[in-house]
């Protein structure tokens, strides 16, 4: 009798593993299928000249992804075929976060992104609402994910403060005249839900109090933007306008060759003057492809990774 049960046992137990293991490749599967169907829909909303067929695929993109994300156990799905959408995991796996633009007609972009949560075979995530041209002070205002300042993320870093909360550096093409570059602040409530902005900058007298940095610059020129974690430091290219009387235009501000840039101390983000490049190491901005390029890309089929 005691073999029996023994037998029994063990069957049960090969008869449990058989399924997590189908359930598993199921899943996989699932995932695989959703992910080149977001790929192609995601070349169409980078690529397409028309305006309705890009929305169009766009919408059918986040009906998909949610799908997708829907998929037991997906975020640890890479997802790594998509290059047209940024995907950043938290330092420490609390969640990950997907944002892409879509450009309207008029060259001017909106804005789209989800924050997933980890939290195993459950999908739990804060769907990211571009809410740009409603925000009238973007640069002083907290904000939820559903009144989110748009923004492409191409770098996420934890501060742990006595509040823990999350750095985000990101590129923002704004229009045809000019390209943002955004510092945002990312944390979460106390029922877990995140808020976007967080007066953690001080000791720039131009930025007092903001909640979050914006730098808005000619769309001809390039912008650093980028973290030294060796340094504990954001390190940015300085802009000016080309002559003084255009100080009041940001649209034709460009890199002056000097730098500035926040080092982090206490949990604070005190401002720094005129950096020694020479004393940083030099890298490229880890994991954006500005939607243009993006284009150029498809085309070619030919990987890259730079912004401007």
């Amino acid at each position: 009798m005691k073999g029996f049960l023994l037998a029994l046992v063990f069957s049960c137990g090969l008869t449990t593993a058989f399924a997590q293991h189908s359930n598993e490749a199921t899943n996989l599967k699932n995932l695989i299928m959703y992910q080149d169907s977001l790929r192609m829909l995601g070349k169409k909303f980078v690529n397409n000249a028309d305006d309705m067929e890009r929305k169009n695929a766009n919408y059918q993109f986040i009906r998909t992804l949610v799908k997708a994300l829907r998929v037991p156990h997906s975020f640890n799905f890479t997802f790594d075929s998509l290059k047209m959408v940024s995907i950043l995991n938290s330092p420490d796996s609390r969640f990950r976060i997907f944002t892409w633009p879509v450009m309207n007609q008029d060259g001017s972009y909106r804005y789209f992104g989800t924050i997933q949560m980890n939290t195993g075979d459950r999908l739990l995530m804060f769907p990211l609402e571009d809410y740009t041209p409603l925000i009238k002070n973007p640069q002083d205002t907290v904000t939820d994910n559903r009144k989110w300042y748009g923004t492409q993320y191409y770098k996420i870093v934890r501060v742990p403060a006595s509040r823990p909360y999350y750095v985000l550096l990101g590129w923002k093409g704004n229009n045809v005249k000019s390209t943002k570059k955004v510092i945002e602040v990312l944390s979460f409530d106390r029922d877990d839900k995140p808020v976007l902005g967080m007066p953690v900058f001080a000791g720039d007298k131009q930025r007092k109090n903001a909640k979050r940095i914006i730098f808005e610059y000619t769309r001809q020129a390039s912008m650093l933007l980028r973290y030294v974690p060796d340094e504990n430091l954001i390190v940015f290219d300085h802009l000016a306008p080309p002559d003084e009387k255009m100080k009041d235009r940001p649209e034709t501000f460009g890199p002056d060759l000097s730098y500035d840039g926040f080092r982090l101390q206490n949990g604070q983000w005190q401002f720094v003057e005129n950096l020694d490049m020479r004393n940083i190491p030099q890298a490229a901005d880890e994991g954006f492809v500005d939607p243009k390029i993006q284009s150029r890309l498809d085309k070619k089929t030919v990987p890259l990774r730079k912004h401007n």
